[in-house]
């Protein structure tokens, strides 16, 4: 039985219907299957035109770029074990590739220089045999751009990151894929190579209802950027594992390193950028995290807005016509709007050490005013008590110590300077001072505070 904090409500589901029936209608797709996942279960899903029994579940689709997500968690999952570092030249375990000094980062993020696509032929409708080498891949000139300067999309990228793991491991790309993230995970309908009951491929002509097959082919070399067969269930489940982690696959802390931007946005494009391995977009003033992807005959997406805790996965088999970024978005916000999360019920901390719980209250820099809140395990938290300002999630460094875990204080420290009493004489955050009062004199405020202290304008 469902449970009642994730079984969505009828209206809910007839708007999920509504949506992905239009976009299916009004893009002249053959079929469209589309998913919805939350609080980490599959909630709801659809097929149309509608298919017998569970088709719509467990009918496999072509899912093109989403592969590259794949891919990146192998990449991940090696810098984890301290096999590579992601500031490595990738040239350092995978030599002869011509590309000088691009790093793993910057083939993860999009930002290493290299060209979009393969030297002709295309290399989405021909078998990747005409490309068995890395040089065939590449081309005469695989950087047209300085690394790390701009963001500019690479399915060759995404082919060296598969030799990378390949040369890491010692293992072809897609066996490492199954035994390091398909098994551990359950995703049992993911696979390399189609498997029934599987979607056949379609162009749809522009000026006429009819269709025109499309080829599925063996990409090669390319498969780590777009290869990969799936299903609603299966992405469903994928999507909340980049919410949540799970130790047997990447921990939550890698998995939110990736959905972390590592690219700037194109100029004119602020609402779109990279992460390591998932694209990162802003909708309907929230942040969803997931990739799109597309293969002659087949489009599909997914986006999952962890603050929601609501994923959806959308599917069709048509070259072009439905737009499922736009649908998957829609159907997030459907289920984030009209159903908004529950929040977990407030409970006190278990313990409290009391030298911390003195620190806690107002603190002013200069006299702007700031609140340190206590968090469980000993965190901090400070924001401003009004207007604009610099706040930050805070952890333990084990030295009595904190650092910055978010926003500008990221990676910053902040240290407690006290009097020679034991007394607290102000906070030190990346070299600002934090006082008890408004420039309380005495207590460290740089460039010391006028003795006279404060007056009115007819002093």
């Amino acid at each position: 039985m469902t449970s009642p904090l994730t079984a969505l409500l009828p209206t809910t589901e007839r708007a999920l219907l509504h949506r992905v029936a239009t976009a299916q209608s009004e893009g002249r797709a053959p079929s469209l299957v589309a998913g919805v996942a939350r609080e980490g279960r599959l909630v709801w899903t659809e097929a149309r035109p509608s298919a017998e029994g569970d088709r719509s579940v467990d009918t496999q689709y072509r899912i093109g770029s989403l592969t590259k997500t794949f891919t990146a968690v192998l990449v991940m999952r090696l810098r984890d074990e301290g096999l590579l570092d992601l500031g490595d030249p990738l040239e350092k375990h995978l030599p002869g590739t011509g590309v000088g000094e691009v790093t793993i980062a910057q083939l993860l993020g999009h930002t290493a220089g290299l060209g979009a696509e393969s030297p002709a032929p295309w290399w989405e409708r021909t078998p990747g045999a005409l490309r068995p080498q890395l040089a065939d891949v590449l081309g005469e000139e695989p950087v047209p751009h300085p690394p790390g300067r701009r963001h500019h999309y690479s399915n060759t990228g995404y082919t060296l990151l598969g030799s990378l793991v390949e040369a890491v491991r010692g293992a072809s790309w897609e066996s490492v894929l199954r035994g390091e993230i398909l098994e551990p995970l359950g995703l049992t309908r993911t696979s390399v190579q189609p498997q029934s009951p599987c979607a056949e491929g379609w162009a749809v002509h522009p000026w006429a209802d009819v269709l025109l097959p499309e080829p599925a082919e063996d990409l090669g070399l390319m498969a780590p950027a777009g290869q990969l067969w799936s299903t609603v269930a299966d992405l469903c489940r994928f999507a909340v594992f980049l919410t949540e982690g799970d130790d047997r696959v990447l921990r939550a802390s890698s998995v939110a390193e990736m959905r972390t931007p590592s690219a700037p946005a194109e100029a004119g494009d602020w609402d779109s950028t990279y992460g390591l391995g998932v694209q990162i977009v802003r909708r309907d003033g929230r942040t969803l995290v997931g990739h799109t992807g597309s293969l002659p005959g087949f489009v599909a997406c997914l986006w999952v807005s962890t603050e929601d805790a609501v994923a959806a996965v959308v599917l069709a088999n048509a070259t072009s016509g439905p737009l499922p970024g736009a649908v998957a978005a829609d159907l997030v916000r459907l289920v984030a709007e009209g159903e908004p999360r529950i929040p977990e019920p407030w409970r006190p901390l278990p313990e409290v050490d009391q030298g911390l719980l003195g620190l806690t209250g107002p603190w002013y820099w200069g006299a702007h005013p700031f609140g340190l809140r206590l968090l469980d395990g000993g965190g901090l938290e400070i924001q401003p008590l009004r207007g604009g300002g610099r706040g930050s999630r805070l952890i333990p460094a084990g030295d009595g110590t904190w650092v910055g875990q978010d926003g500008y204080y990221a990676g910053e420290t902040l240290r407690v300077v006290r009097r020679e009493d034991g007394s607290v004489r102000h906070l030190d955050l990346a070299s600002f001072v934090f006082t008890r009062e408004p420039y309380e004199a005495g207590a460290g405020v740089p460039g010391g505070v006028d003795p006279e202290g404060w007056r009115g304008t007819r002093s």
